[in-house]
This record gives structure tokens, sequence and C-alpha cells, in this order.
């Protein structure tokens, strides 16, 4: 049972460090560019989730071992009602963290390719006085 009780909450823990990095991992990419497809990835799966409605494997794995625990499951609505609205945030602010959250991660993105854009390289070597060869 303590068994089932530690993967419960490593999942738990799992899915909240996934949410963040939906969050906020544009803005990781900034620091660290190579890891915007890996952000892309994710705010694609997390969007579709909540837009179309696909279950997590996080929250089918939490329910899993909570049941295995001798808990209840994980409710129908899902990791996000259970841990975050009515906790976190208001339910009735669920729409407005939704879009602060999709217009902080299109401003993480916009200055990702801000940043990409200032810091590329020129196409054509440069002489050291400026002038092209």
């Amino acid at each position: 049972m303590v068994f089932y009780e530690v993967v419960a909450g490593a999942t738990v823990v799992a899915h909240l460090i996934f949410i963040l990095y939906v969050v906020c991992g544009g803005f990781l990419a900034w620091r660290w560019p190579r890891t915007i497809a890996l952000h892309l990835a994710a705010v694609a799966w997390g969007f579709t989730g909540l837009i179309v409605g696909i279950d997590c494997p996080l929250t089918h794995l939490e329910s899993w071992a909570r049941v295995r625990a001798g808990q209840d499951p994980l409710p129908s609505s899902g990791f996000i009602a259970h841990y975050l609205t009515g906790v976190v945030y208001p339910e009735s602010a669920a729409g407005a963290i939704q879009t602060l959250v999709a217009l902080g991660v299109v401003t993480s993105w916009a200055g990702y390719v801000v940043l990409r854009v200032r810091t590329r390289t020129p196409l054509a070597p440069t002489r050291p006085g400026g002038a092209g060869l």
C-alpha cells in the first residue's frame, strides 16, 4: 500500500511540474533555445487535453495508484479541477486563468522569436570594420 501512495504522490508532483512547464517553458527556452520543441509539444498536449477532452495518462496513473492505496480515485473532472480549481484559484476564475496562461505562452513564444532574430548571426561574414567581403 505504501508503494502505491508513493506512486500517487510522485504522480501529483510530476503533473504539477508538467503544468508549470506548460505555463513557463517558453520563457525557459529564452535561455535554452533547444528546449522550444519540447515546450511546443507540451503545450500542444496540454491545450488539446483541455479543449478536446483527451484524458491525461498521469491522471489515470494517479487514480490507479490511489485506488490500490485504498483511497478514492481522482474525480472524473480530472487533476486540475481536483487540485487547482477552487483551491489555488476560485472556480469562477477558471476561464480567466486559462486565458492568462494562453497569453503567457504566446508572450513567451513571441519573446523567443524576438531573441532568436536579435541573436542570429549574419549570413555573410563581415570584416572587422563592419564591411562585407
